[in-house]
């Protein structure tokens, strides 16, 4: 006998359990029924039955979400801070060829550690996307952009990151905020980007056409990889993103290191490892995980913390001065995202009950 014809055999447990939802289930809950009621009330009573007011589980997975998304935004915080760390002992290419190689190494280990089947074939196109993304694209082009600009001007990339991720998000996933989302995403995307400015003088830097497209290619690597996530664990997209990588980065490290010099200093050092395990790996895994539980867009906003988290790590790291306008900033960001998450659960809650069948008595 098959798997889903013993499911239809009428039993007192059967009909404690809510109604599945494929058509030989159902088929099978419509003739339990009348065996329900010989076993009399009990059996067929409320208590028993689901009810439109049952909690959805779906709020935990929520709430752990926004948490994980929120610790991958701490992650990425640090980047610009250990990147300029880092060229104290690396040139820019050398620099993001060595943390590609280093990321690579390490998922490759884990993937292997968990002996991970290869992705399906569909899969690899989204998992190029990522790699040329977040793996290659914005470390290369921000690292570039460091050497001619501050952490602080630097980071009008994130001011914009989440708006960006947000758009292309929507396009790609067919997500549809609600339009208090997008008034609170550009409201606070603009707090960000005309605080950044000012702090950075009102002036646009040399390295502002890397920061630009360093903007559009992790925007999309950001969104492809949520998409992915919801199908893979998260810490496999990254891992095999940065894998299908390696053979680049190993190359770029060949070419990289005879051409520029390497210092070796604890700073360049540690800023190396950090940009290689915590931002690129640990950072990246945690930051899809949160964003296949709570959406590619709604997780975006949370970005718009990041720059001012950036500051605060340039003042105590690198010695940059902070304005008494960051902790305006500040305020005004958190409440443009607070108002963001709250547009993004009260959409998935009017989703939830849309897609909630209707009850009969």
């Amino acid at each position: 006998m098959r798997a889903q014809d013993s499911a239809t055999a009428p039993s007192p447990i059967a009909v404690a359990e809510p109604p599945a939802t494929s058509p030989t289930a159902s088929a099978a809950s419509r003739t339990e029924a009348p065996a329900a009621a010989a076993h009399g009330p009990a059996a067929a009573s409320p208590a028993h039955q689901p009810t439109a007011a049952t909690p959805s589980p779906a709020t935990a997975p929520g709430r752990s979400g926004t948490v994980l998304a929120g610790l991958g935004v701490v992650a990425f915080s640090l980047t610009f801070p250990a990147t300029a760390w880092g060229l104290e002992s690396f040139g820019p290419w050398s620099l993001v060829a060595l943390r590609s190689v280093l990321a690579a190494l390490v998922a490759g280990g884990v993937l292997l550690a968990a002996r991970v089947p290869l992705p399906a074939r569909r899969h690899w196109a989204g998992l190029a996307v990522v790699g040329g993304g977040v793996v290659v694209g914005f470390p290369l082009l921000t690292t570039l952009a460091l050497q001619t600009s501050t952490t602080s001007h630097a980071a009008v990339v994130v001011g914009l990151l989440p708006l960006t991720t947000a758009v292309l998000g929507s396009l790609r996933t067919g997500e549809r905020p609600s339009r208090l989302f997008w008034g609170a995403a550009l409201a606070g995307a603009a707090v960000v980007i005309v605080f950044t400015v000012r702090e950075s003088g009102g002036a646009l830097a040399a390295g502002d056409l890397y920061l630009f497209g360093a903007l559009l290619v992790c925007a999309a690597g950001y969104t492809e990889g949520g998409r992915l996530a919801r199908v893979m664990p998260g810490w496999q997209v990254i891992g095999w993103a940065l894998v299908l990588c390696l053979p680049l980065a190993v190359a770029g490290s060949l070419v990289a290191l005879p051409l520029e010099p390497v210092r070796l200093t604890a700073h360049g050092v540690v800023g190396l490892v950090w940009v290689a395990a915590g931002s690129t790996f640990l950072g990246l895994y945690v930051w899809y995980r949160g964003m296949a539980a709570i959406g590619v867009a709604r997780a975006s906003q949370l970005q718009l913390a990041q720059p001012l988290l950036t500051l605060v790590w340039s003042f105590l790291l690198l010695g940059e001065e902070i304005s008494a306008a960051a902790p305006v900033a500040a305020v005004a960001v958190l409440v443009c995202i607070a108002a963001t998450q709250r547009a993004g659960r009260r959409a998935a809650r009017t989703s939830r009950a849309v897609r909630t069948p209707a009850r009969r008595p």
